[in-house]
């Protein structure tokens, strides 16, 4: 089952601040961050999954995770010293990273997932080899992170004194060089069409969650659709059968995209969305609706079908059979269906690990000694949703939200 510790400390990310020596103008958050690099990722890997190249999904899944723990490590050193002591100094470099494994040597108690840890440290820090099929992978990733950060700098940028930042932006416009021959960059960076996409789905960065109630800490809804993510991606490795990696690669990016209406829409609270019979259905036909209009022709058409199955029926666990969506046990999905060919999505795994953020999100608010009646209703709705002996996609439900309690 899941570690509490180390899920809190997932939590912290939400905590990070970023660019705080200098003025911002909305809160810029690491959990915001890894989501919008992983989505970042996404869109570049895919062009050039275009163009007849491999991207390692899986190898990319895990060294966003671990950049977040390392992060959370270390969100006391700024990443331009972090990058003078791997320079100047590799063995006090070295020594931190194994510093950083400690710190996280109780929590991760799956040993497969704290040996590819291990393995990626060494990667960063160039005492292990990447291996040679996932260069382009990394490659990828590094350039998502490079402008990701760049795009953070774009938004502050208006409000703060150029001298402030023309050193930071000179170094960065040096690092996404080595990056513009990669094809979906060079067009974010030339701002076409995905930079168009990218600016609806940075909309989701903007949107508080729980808007109707004070709350610590804030989260935006495109850092809590990272932590699902995260969330699925966990759960998802007690499953037995393993996931194949195709199921690995839906279930993360399902959860990272499944409120991706909400860029156009922005977010209906649930109690709402269920004030009739009738409204959920409605307003997810509304959904559809605007999501085909304003961002269906942003999306490029080698990814645009697949986007779509992503949020379309997003918490119905399906797969892809005669080139037709089909709603599946989750029985099925393990027996029959645990292959590439059938694109498996565990959709009923997504929106448990939806209701567990939605209730941490409550509960340490709560525990913080900021609440209301929204929290508390919502954190009491959700446990009461999960009776003793639910079980969700081979996950005892119960137990999950009684050890997060």
């Amino acid at each position: 089952m899941l570690n509490k510790k180390l899920v809190l400390k997932i939590f912290e990310a939400f905590s990070i601040e970023r660019w705080n020596d200098l003025i911002r103008p909305f809160d810029l958050i690491e959990m915001d961050k890894a989501a919008e690099k992983m989505v970042l990722a996404y869109i570049i890997g895919k062009f050039e999954e275009s163009a007849g190249k491999k991207i390692n999904w899986t190898w990319m899944i895990n060294a966003s995770f671990f950049d977040l723990l390392i992060k959370i490590a270390l969100c006391d050193i700024k990443a331009p010293v972090q990058a003078l002591i791997k320079q100047e100094y590799p063995s006090e470099y070295m020594r931190l990273n194994e510093w950083v494994l400690n710190q996280y040597r109780t929590l991760i108690d799956d040993d497969e997932l704290f040996s590819l840890f291990t393995i990626y440290i060494g990667q960063k820090a160039g005492s292990i080899p990447v291996k040679e099929e996932d260069k382009l992978t990394f490659h990828v990733y590094k350039a998502a992170h490079k402008f990701s950060t760049f795009r953070e700098l774009q938004m502050i940028k208006p409000v703060n004194e150029g001298e402030r930042l023309t050193k930071i932006e000179q170094d960065l416009n040096r690092d996404i060089q080595k990056f513009l021959d990669l094809r979906g960059l060079l067009l974010l960076t030339t701002k076409q069409r995905p930079y168009e996409f990218l600016l609806k789905i940075e909309q989701l960065r903007f949107q508080r969650r729980w808007n109707q109630t004070p709350r610590i800490p804030n989260t935006s809804v495109l850092g809590h659709c990272y932590f699902v993510a995260i969330l699925s991606f966990l759960l998802g490795r007690q499953n037995k059968p393993l996931l194949c990696e195709k199921r690995i690669f839906n279930n993360f990016f399902s959860a990272l995209f499944h409120d991706l209406p909400e860029a156009v829409t922005r977010d209906i609270i649930s109690p709402v969305k269920q004030a009739t019979d009738e409204l959920p259905s409605i307003v997810k036909h509304i959904e559809d609706e605007i999501v085909n209009k304003e961002l269906v022709p942003l999306m490029e058409n080698f990814y645009v079908d697949e986007l779509m199955y992503f949020t379309s029926d997003e918490f119905e666990n399906r797969i892809i059979e005669n080139n037709k969506v089909k709603h599946v046990s989750f029985e099925e999905l393990n027996k029959v269906y645990n292959s590439y060919e059938y694109s498996p999505v565990d959709g009923k795994l997504v929106r448990l690990c939806d209701h567990a953020s939605a209730f941490l999100e409550a509960d340490i608010s709560i525990k913080h000694g900021i609440t209301s009646r929204h929290l508390e209703e919502g954190r009491n709705n959700t446990l009461s949703i999960y009776k003793k002996g639910t079980v969700i996609n081979g996950i005892d439900a119960y137990d999950l939200f009684t050890k997060l309690l």
